[in-house]
């Protein structure tokens, strides 16, 4: 069998069993729009959100151990200020988060990059505050992508879509065992197939999720006060950064041009929601 007719029949099989899945809106859409219903079906959110603590407290262990969290610090101070006025708007896409277990840490690293992992567990590298310098409404809107990855359940979404992967070529290993008569037939479909339905599911939703992240933070800090051009700034910042890139089509991330774009195309939806928020209304 040959490479691509692999590649087809793992798409296949993928796609008949995300067919099968029901789909959910994990959050409101707001005034951006953000209305796409997600396969979660095959992992819960309680599953998820457990994960993500564990995975959230080994993290935290490892940085106490080698005395990387600087919890007292004013960065520290500086990043729970802006996060928990954006914690406290996260309701009006999902009144469940609210009750969250919310968690602030900044962590010594030279990564420029932050995370919100499901349940509200938030990291900030202090490359980021290094490298890029933001001011609060550009930390804001860091931190605001970050949380709404964590608000629409790209992590849950991942999660499914890898048992997904990993079912479909179970189930496409055991036809071609059987319709050849060799396991390691069946095997090596595996091993292939493996990388090839990564390519062909995960990359497409994940350059998705990128930019309803960045939708849904527009939002988000509008919402909470900080002025959502700081985004279009911060991302300058980002793509001056510098250093070799792929090529948008073959990214996880939509290319700072064009998410800039797109940033720039929402301002005018959700500026009435910042000058609101500074009127103290």
């Amino acid at each position: 069998m040959s490479k691509s007719l692999t590649a087809l029949l793992v798409a296949l099989f993928a796609s008949a069993l995300l067919a099968g899945c029901a789909t959910t809106q994990t959050t409101n859409a707001g005034v951006v729009g953000v209305d796409r219903k997600q396969y979660v079906g095959l992992v819960s959110e309680e599953e998820a959100e457990k994960q993500s603590a564990l995975a959230y407290q080994q993290t935290l262990q490892e940085a106490e151990a080698k005395k990387l969290l600087n919890q007292d610090s004013a960065e520290t101070r500086r990043v729970r200020q802006i996060a928990n006025k954006l914690i406290a708007q996260v309701g009006v896409f999902r009144e469940d988060a609210l009750k969250w277990d919310w968690q602030v840490n900044v962590m010594e690293s030279k990564e420029v990059n932050a995370y919100c992992m499901a349940g509200g567990k938030i990291m900030v590298y202090t490359g980021l505050l290094d490298q890029i310098k933001p001011t609060d409404d550009e930390l804001a809107a860091v931190m605001g992508h970050e949380i709404s990855h964590a608000l629409r359940e790209h992590v849950r979404e991942q999660m499914s879509r890898a048992k997904v992967q990993q079912y479909g070529l179970l189930g496409l290993a055991a036809v071609i065992g059987i319709s050849t008569g060799s396991s390691d037939n069946a095997v090596n479909t595996i091993a292939l197939g493996g990388s090839l339905a990564a390519v062909a599911l995960t990359l497409p939703n994940s350059r998705t999720a990128e930019q309803e992240a960045d939708d849904l933070g527009l939002e988000l800090m509008a919402r909470a006060g900080y002025n959502p051009n700081a985004a279009v700034t911060l991302w300058e910042k980002m793509g001056a950064q510098g250093g070799a890139k792929p090529p948008e089509f073959l990214s996880t991330h939509p290319s700072d041009q064009s998410r800039i774009d797109d940033i720039k195309t929402l301002i005018p939806k959700v500026m009435p929601l910042y000058e609101q928020a500074k009127r103290g209304k």
